[in-house]
């Protein structure tokens, strides 16, 4: 089945709606510039009352490795998604890796047209280091949130490729009417969505969360 993770998550009446949809992770912002922010204190106490399977990660933004310990720890995080190089450099070069970040699980953020020309490198020691690599857009200079997809033709070819190595998540974009041809033109071990299932910034819309859950398992059963 893919792995879905509804993103953005502020309150418990969504995220506990999303777990009653299906998804299999949530995403918690901690970027200060993000109107999906959320501040520890407020996941931590999400978290005692959501399901242990569900995978908690938070998002973090060229944030060093102390502070994303010290927040995975206050929060109770299981996963970490590292978006910018100033993230993804300064937990790669800190020889605990994973421990520094105290989280189990590592989601390096990739921009999914990066891969047009081939711009990236991933080797086997990188693949087993990580639970997944996130494709996301990237629109006037942001990484993530935007709304919009990457070049999914320009870049099918490479996403396969890369999934040889490492576990893909497609993003950015998303929502209940184009996941189905995500999923049918990857493959990808997950997906993941935002602002497609949104009432507004920050406040999910059950109806478009329950729809895009079930259009993603719809999809895998026919490819």
């Amino acid at each position: 089945m893919t792995w879905i993770k509804i993103c953005g998550i502020t309150n418990l009446e969504d995220a506990l709606m999303a777990v009653e949809a299906g998804a299999d992770a949530l995403g918690f912002v901690f970027y200060e510039k993000s109107p999906r922010k959320i501040d520890p204190e407020t996941v931590q106490e999400m978290v005692a009352k959501l399901p242990k399977n569900v995978e908690k990660v938070g998002v973090f933004v060229d944030s060093d490795a102390n502070h994303i310990r010290q927040v995975a720890s206050q929060a109770g995080l299981t996963a970490a998604q590292l978006h910018g190089k100033q993230s993804m450099d300064r937990v790669w070069k800190d020889a605990r890796r994973i421990e520094c970040a105290g989280v189990s699980k590592l989601i390096p953020v990739i921009p999914g047209d990066a891969l047009k020309n081939g711009g990236i490198l991933i080797n086997h020691r990188f693949g087993e280091k990580i639970f997944a690599v996130l494709l996301d857009s990237r629109s006037n200079g942001a990484t993530g949130g935007t709304g919009t997809t990457f070049d999914w033709d320009g870049t099918r070819e490479m996403v396969e490729s890369l999934s040889l190595l490492v576990p893909v998540i497609i993003a950015g974009g998303l929502t209940a009417s184009n996941v189905g041809d995500a999923v049918r033109t990857f493959h990808p071990f997950g997906v993941d969505v935002a602002s497609g299932v949104e009432a507004r910034p920050g406040k999910k819309d059950p109806e478009k969360v329950r729809a895009f859950v079930r259009a993603a398992h719809a999809e895998e059963k026919r490819v």
